[in-house]
This record gives structure tokens, C-alpha cells and sequence, in this order.
């Protein structure tokens, strides 16, 4: 009985360890392109506070009225949290500037360096933009 048990735990931890390759962070850089930076501004209009990595969305209207909506990738939300970032900092319908870089599919996504509100408070997302 307690060999089946001990055989049922190890073969447990061996299938965990093999799940771990899975949930592997990317490199950024497959992703995004540094070569191909963004600054859009619109209307935060959503916000994704989950794992691996915080999502938002803005409403980004052109000179003839047209809205596309951009998403933006962030930090993930322990680390936001650690740096005074938390989830009241993005507040849906607010008004935003955001910098980051564009997506290598050539999709409306891109990564957040900065986040800019209209009264010229900036929510540094990325530590380097901090710089």
C-alpha cells in the first residue's frame, strides 16, 4: 500500500517536471519589434489582470472617426504589484498615451514601455522605461 503510494507521488512529480518546458516564459523579442516602436492614444476600454502577463485595450480614433482598438501586453501582475501597480492604476474610459512596440504579426498589439494619462501621470509598465 504505502509502495503504491510512493510510486503514484514519483510518477506525480515526474509528469509535473515534464509539464514545466510548457509554461516557460517567451523571449519578448519573438514577439514584439523594437525596431517598430508605437505611441497611440484613445480610451482604455478593457483590462486583463491575469497571468502570464496583464492585457489593456484602447480605443484609438482616426481624423475621420474611425476606431480600431489596440491591445497591449504588460508585466505580469505580481511584478506590477511589487513596483505600486495594481489593478485600480488602469481605470476603464480614461484617456491614455501609450509607448511600447508594435507586434512582428503586423496586428494592432503591442507591448507597454509607458502608459501616460491625460493630467501627464505616467505609469512606468516596463522597468526599463523607468530609465
Amino acid at each position: 500500500m504505502i509502495r503504491n503510494l510512493l510510486t503514484l507521488i514519483v510518477v506525480g512529480l515526474g509528469l509535473i517536471n515534464l509539464a514545466a518546458p510548457i509554461l516557460a516564459h517567451h523571449s519578448e523579442a519573438a514577439e514584439f519589434d523594437s525596431n517598430s516602436p508605437v505611441k497611440v492614444s484613445g480610451t482604455l476600454t478593457k483590462v486583463e489582470w491575469q497571468n502570464p502577463h496583464i492585457w489593456f485595450y484602447v480605443d484609438v480614433k482616426d481624423d475621420a472617426g474611425k476606431v480600431t482598438t489596440w491591445g497591449f501586453s504588460s508585466g505580469p501582475p505580481g511584478s506590477l504589484m511589487r513596483r505600486g501597480i495594481n489593478k485600480s492604476a488602469l481605470k476603464i474610459g480614461e484617456i491614455v498615451n501609450v509607448e511600447g512596440n508594435r507586434a512582428r504579426d503586423g496586428s494592432n498589439n503591442a507591448n507597454s514601455r509607458r502608459v501616460t494619462f491625460a493630467d501627464g501621470t505616467n505609469v512606468f509598465i516596463a522597468p526599463e522605461a523607468a530609465r
